[in-house]
């Protein structure tokens, strides 16, 4: 798995000597960007994901950018997740809801991830605290590098983002949670994530 922050925007170096060591290292690293940008075109109409207003409470709701994005899988995972079925989640009570967009590594599910993030970063989707983006791979083997390549701009478009590994397993129906590594710091990540109180004027 790999955790990245947004390539396109970069914060200074510290000074040589510098202690970075924080109460909050064991944290996920905070995002760089957080919010929607100004300027941002909105993709068009059809490119947008729909909105859709949900019941209940979640820690976490996780959102396809596209049929079999695998957001039911990544929600199970998750303790508190919740899936939308593809569409961006709105609060009855009005409150800014916990998200985490979900897509596959081939071309369709790349291509929806980023007009899902064009949508968020232009304003045009309902107003939430998106968290990241998980990349989970859509065949066994080794991702193409055309498409490993494009994933990394896509996901550069997110406040984080999370390469996952093919599952065999879950092929074959067993739903129990992967052993790798991989999965587990995304599982931690996440749940530390979806937990933490964001302090005002702050960011995860």
């Amino acid at each position: 798995m790999q955790q990245s922050l947004n390539p396109w925007i970069t914060r200074p170096a510290p000074a040589d000597g510098a202690d970075t060591a924080s109460p909050d290292a064991h944290l996920p690293q905070a995002a760089v960007i957080s919010a929607p940008l100004r300027g941002m075109v909105e993709p068009d109409a059809a490119d947008r994901l729909a909105r859709r207003t949900v019941t209940g409470s979640a820690a976490l709701w996780v959102t396809g950018s596209h049929g079999g994005s695998g957001e039911n899988r990544i929600a199970d995972l998750i303790d508190g997740a919740r899936p939308t079925y593809h569409c961006w989640p709105v609060l009855q009570d009005g409150s800014k809801p916990r998200v985490l967009l979900v897509c596959r590594t081939d071309m369709r599910g790349l291509t929806a991830a980023q007009s899902a993030l064009t949508q968020w970063a232009s304003g045009a989707a309902p107003e939430v605290d998106l968290l990241g983006l998980a990349v989970l791979a859509d065949a066994p083997g080794k991702t193409p590098k055309p498409l490993r390549d494009f994933a990394a701009i896509v996901g550069g478009g997110a406040p984080r983002s999370w390469a996952l590994p093919w599952v065999e397993a879950w092929r074959h129906g067993n739903a129990t949670t992967p052993p790798g590594r991989d999965y587990q710091r995304f599982i931690t990540d996440l749940t530390t994530l979806a937990t933490t109180t964001t302090k005002p004027g702050t960011t995860h």
